[in-house]
């Protein structure tokens, strides 16, 4: 696999020139995939910010409003890998209020406060043609959510290690890299070792 040195600006701009690019489609679902440490959130604030000022109306949506509730995440501990795996993302909610292709042009920008562990209880919000869903979080591939545009941001296992927050966490993503392979699956992917230097993934003929 081989890397292209860019810019966390030219990086934005990129994701923001591939959605833009599909323009025959009346929405937009772009999912921003990646753990905690490589902060998937800021590029897609970063992607949603390019796209307003390009006029495309967008609807930021963050991945982590759309836990299950504690008592479920929590059964088999607080600390449980598999668990975060398979069990926290209410992936089917997720679906169903946001990124559902039946219902374009009404997205629940969210749906559970994690910290409260209480429904969020907000309204939908409109979302007209031309607009696009950007949605932020961990371990959103390979879970059937539909989508137009993927974009992951991956670490060597050395450099998650060391930039977690949460090392009981670590085998999960070992799951997902072995179970999933982002990096090769997503559109759009890139190195995050250095988040000052990022480097893109070249297609196999690039």
């Amino acid at each position: 696999m081989r890397f292209l040195p860019t810019t966390q600006e030219k990086l934005a701009d990129d994701v923001a020139e591939l959605i833009i690019r599909d323009s025959h489609r009346p929405w937009s679902r772009v999912l921003v995939d990646g753990a905690p440490p490589t902060a998937p959130g800021d590029l897609a604030d970063a992607v949603a910010e390019r796209l307003r000022v390009l006029g495309r109306p967008v609807v930021r949506v963050r991945a982590g409003d759309f836990l299950r509730p504690a008592s479920l995440r929590f059964e088999r501990g607080r600390e449980d890998p598999d668990a975060r795996y398979e069990g926290w993302l209410d992936s089917g909610a997720l679906h169903r209020e946001v990124l559902d292709p039946v219902i374009p042009g009404r997205v629940l920008p969210s749906l559970w406060d994690a910290v409260t562990d209480r429904a969020t209880r907000v309204g939908y919000v409109a979302l007209p043609e031309g607009g696009v869903v950007l949605v932020d979080g961990e371990l959103l591939l390979g879970r059937g959510l539909p989508h137009e545009l993927s974009v992951h941001l991956s670490l060597t296992p050395a450099a998650l290690a060391r930039r977690s927050a949460e090392p009981w966490a670590l085998p999960a993503y070992a799951r997902y890299e072995a179970e999933v392979d982002p990096l090769s699956t997503a559109d759009v992917a890139a190195r995050v070792d250095d988040p000052r230097r990022p480097a893109l993934r070249l297609s196999a003929t690039g």
